[in-house]
């Protein structure tokens, strides 16, 4: 609850008992920061109260007897000059409020439009031209002000700052942002404030939560030296379970938002390389840089392809020794390396003619185990127990006798089943050969693809039945294996050089 001096105190003033007690029970005058010190019937009963109450705004009628509004207005201006006063009234007194104006009342109320939020806005109208409470009101303004700007500014936005009002909260020279993260499984700390009763004067703090594991709190501090200190001291506590994270210093609050995207965010992902640290400065880390290699995929893919393993996994090896210890990079971008080689390995053997179905589900979950990871070890542990897995199908295929493909039975199969909705991968099922494999396979010793000698096939067979003239086009497209009409006049001009309706009117036997 506000202290009692903290309160802002109000006198009533009205002949009519019934408005006093329902003015009284409009508002929760104390949880709005006012008190109701005393009541009056007239501007005289009001004048006697003044020295003893010495209210902040009285709140009075215009017409009572023995002393009215008006009057009680002008004395009290002369003789209490720092006295507000809000007048109450009906529609026909406008006369007598417009003349209290010029003793300089804070504003008027309607008494048939009385209610809760316009007695409210008046009375805060009234408080802030006080002077103590202004003082009081730009001080509270400034409290509930920074936990909301330090959200928006962290969130991006751009805000208007009043800098004068945010001195009075945060009054000292230097800001700091702090982070706490949980090491990997840690459970959550309660309480983590406590580690920020330092032993040093001159400094404030207000915790920013971002989200379950992680916190940041701002630290503005006359001590920075001192303070990097007894920070240091204070994280020791719970150094095995969490990492701490120290920005440089900064002398505008209003470049918090800038400190944290451009630089915080950075030394927060150095824990994702460097693990066994438990705090983290920004100074001490970015004053190196490593250099980022990049990864020839091209030749990776190709050792693979001449199945030259060893040479592409050392390679690989390597690379991911030296991303390790490229601590500037995102981590985004250290794991979405790791899962394009997956993607990449999977989609390789299987075109390689390897039957890796099942290696090609697990992917998924090296995904997202990949996605979790806490540190850099444990994303190279699931790249290498994908690897394992991988070799393991190279291995056994490899240990396979190799069976010959017998083109003479496959050539026979579409030629007999020709005029059926017959695709590679048809083939391939039915004589159990990988899709890709087979492609090439074909198109190197029959010195043409599948599906030029299918499509040769079919318009032969078109030929035929367009010289005999027992059907239509458009049933012989159908007959010869083709559901798209014009497909299938598009197939047979590009062979024949004639369109099917020509070729019948040339050759058709009559």
């Amino acid at each position: 609850m506000m202290k009692e001096e903290n309160y802002c105190k109000v006198l009533i003033v009205d002949d009519e008992d019934l408005i006093r007690q329902g003015i009284k029970h409009y508002i929760d005058w104390e949880n709005e920061g006012f008190e109701i010190v005393g009541e009056a019937s007239n501007g005289k009963e009001a004048l006697e109260l003044m020295e003893t109450i010495n209210p902040h705004i009285i709140l009075t009628d215009m017409v009572m007897p023995l002393m009215d509004g008006e009057e009680l207005t002008r004395i009290v201006k002369e003789k209490f000059s720092s006295v507000e006063i809000i007048i109450l009234s009906s529609f026909s007194e406008y006369d007598y409020v417009r003349s209290t104006f010029q003793n300089g009342v804070v504003d008027y109320i309607l008494k048939p439009k009385l209610d809760t939020q316009s007695l409210l806005d008046v009375l805060n109208v009234a408080r802030r031209r006080i002077p103590a409470f202004e003082k009081q009101r730009n001080k509270d303004y400034a409290k509930k002000s920074v936990p909301k700007l330090l959200e928006r500014l962290l969130s991006g936005y751009e805000v208007q700052i009043n800098k004068n009002e945010i001195k009075q909260e945060l009054p000292h020279s230097a800001f700091y942002l702090l982070g706490i993260k949980l090491k990997g499984t840690a459970s959550r700390k309660s309480k983590l404030e406590k580690l920020l009763d330092l032993d040093v004067q001159d400094y404030r703090y207000y915790p920013c939560y971002l989200k379950d594991s992680y916190d940041i709190f701002l630290i503005n501090t006359d001590k920075s030296n001192l303070l990097e200190k007894q920070l240091k001291k204070a994280a020791m506590q719970l150094a095995t379970s969490h990492y701490f994270f120290l920005s440089k210093g900064y002398n505008d609050f209003s470049q918090t938002g800038i400190i944290y995207k451009n630089s915080f965010l950075k030394i927060i992902d150095y824990s994702f390389y460097f693990p066994d640290e438990w705090y983290i400065t920004e100074e001490e880390w970015m004053n190196y840089r490593p250099k980022k290699e990049n990864f020839n995929l091209d030749w990776f893919i190709d050792e693979w392809k001449q199945k030259n393993f060893d040479s592409a996994l050392e390679y690989l090896k390597k690379h991911v020794e030296k991303m390790a210890c490229c601590y500037t990079m995102e981590v985004s971008e250290y794991k979405a390396f790791f899962s394009n080689i997956i993607f990449n390995l999977t989609i390789l053997l299987n075109n390689m003619g390897y039957e890796v179905k099942e290696l090609d589900n697990t992917k998924y979950h090296y995904f997202n185990m990949i996605d979790q990871s806490h540190t850099a070890k444990d994303a190279t542990n699931q790249l290498d127990l994908f690897l394992e897995e991988a070799r393991k199908y190279v291995l056994h295929k490899e240990d396979q006798p190799i069976v010959p493909i017998n083109m003479k039975r496959i050539i026979g199969y579409v030629t007999e089943h020709y005029a059926e909705s017959l695709t590679l991968t048809d083939l391939a099922n039915h004589f159990h050969f990988n899709p890709s494999y087979l492609s090439s396979y074909f198109s190197a010793h029959n010195n043409e693809s599948f599906i030029e000698f299918l499509n040769r096939i079919r318009i032969e067979k078109a030929t035929k039945l367009l010289k005999d003239g027992e059907n239509s086009i458009s049933e012989i497209s159908g007959m010869v294996g083709y559901s798209d009409h014009s497909y299938f006049c598009k197939v047979f001009k590009k062979l024949k050089g004639l369109s099917p309706s020509q070729y019948r009117r040339k050759y058709q036997i009559r």
